[in-house]
């Protein structure tokens, strides 16, 4: 077990939080970890947040509802983007990879996102293979033809291929991983619990905007 996971472990000992996210005074230490070397963020002027998860993953699934209610306020300068990790050797991480971008590519990303986490962790339903995920779409609406054309299409293949190589280049060892602006990591294990995560993403948009005005001025 790394250390990720036994910091992970140990916080599940801990009362329950609830959803609110108290800010991060300036004067506070902001756990993270630097990049390196960083990764050129792909989104312009404004910040880029990355989320690397993995739908079969209980801490995701955990985290999950801080994200969605920090996505309903988070800065205007900040664009938001989901990257499913693929560890070498892990059938069910690429296999969850494609469904993600599947979905992406269907339009139907909003009808599958959630709904796949409570399937596997609420509802205890396996759903891990090509044929488990097209009955999955089809529960919700996915005409099974469509699904298994895409998941197995060129532009799925591509967007896999990325995932793979950004999981290895953002230097992460499990998940969940949030990444700011190519340079700084962090999660709930450096966090400390799940409701620290995006108070310390917050102050880490903060750090890096700063970053860019000071680059822009010299």
């Amino acid at each position: 077990m790394n250390r990720r996971a036994l910091l992970l472990a140990f916080a599940l000992l801990l009362p329950a939080l609830a959803l609110a996210q108290t800010p991060i005074s300036p004067d506070e230490v902001i756990e993270y970890e630097p990049v390196v070397p960083p990764v050129p963020p792909a989104t312009g002027d404004r910040i880029e947040v990355i989320e690397l998860f993995w739908y079969g993953c209980p801490h995701c699934y955990r985290l999950e509802p801080y994200i969605e209610r920090w996505l309903e306020q988070k800065p205007d300068n900040v664009a938001y983007v989901r990257i499913p990790a693929i560890f070498p050797n892990r059938p069910a991480w690429e296999n969850h990879a494609r469904a993600f971008y599947t979905a992406e590519a269907l339009g139907v990303l909003d009808r599958i996102h959630r709904p796949l986490f409570d399937a596997l962790h609420a509802m205890r339903r396996k759903v891990e293979d090509e044929d488990a995920l097209a009955a999955f779409f089809a529960d919700q609406g996915v005409d099974e033809a469509e699904f298994r054309k895409t998941y197995r299409s060129f532009a799925v293949d591509g967007k896999v291929r990325r995932a793979q190589q950004l999981t290895r280049r953002y230097g992460i060892d499990g998940v969940p991983s949030m990444i700011v602006d190519g340079r700084y990591r962090t999660g709930p294990a450096l966090a400390g619990t799940y409701a620290r995560t995006m108070p310390v993403v917050d102050a880490l948009v903060q750090k890096a905007t700063a970053d860019r005005a000071t680059t822009a001025a010299r």
